[in-house]
């Protein structure tokens, strides 16, 4: 959850220091909230805060209120949620818009690969050996 001692958080940092530029925050169990706007609301604040100490920028991040038991904005616009007026978030290609959680995935931009570069690849040993040298030992 996103309370002090909760996963949210460290997943925030672990996907950031990762190099995960592009996220989508879906506000689970709506449903036992009885689908409360100020819930909702009260979540995108506490959310936007830490995630932004990470280093992301809250304006090009989707929130998006589910009920992953119901199905609720999940691939259709839900009834329960009148209020809900659907998600804007900025990117490179401009201001995107959506209602669903199928729309936030859908408007996530293929990141970049570095093909021009020089390969990379992580070393699982490394091996100094008489006469010959350091052999670095990795998988492609």
């Amino acid at each position: 959850g996103i309370s002090k001692d909760g996963q949210t958080r460290e997943h925030a940092l672990l996907a950031f220091t990762l190099g995960v530029r592009q996220l989508i925050v879906a506000v689970n169990k709506m449903d036992t909230t009885k689908w409360s706007e100020d819930r909702f609301q009260e979540i995108i604040k506490e959310t936007s805060n830490f995630i932004k100490k990470v280093g992301y920028n809250p304006k090009s991040v989707a929130f998006v209120p589910i009920s992953g038991w119901h199905g609720d904005n999940m691939l259709e616009e839900s009834p329960n949620m009148p209020w809900y007026k659907g998600w804007t978030k900025e990117s490179k290609a401009g201001v995107v818009k959506g209602k669903t959680l199928l729309d936030a995935i859908d408007a996530i931009e293929p990141p970049v690969r570095p093909s021009d570069k020089p390969l990379r690849l992580p070393l699982q040993d490394v091996y100094k050996i008489g006469g010959i040298g350091t052999v670095p030992v990795g998988r492609v």
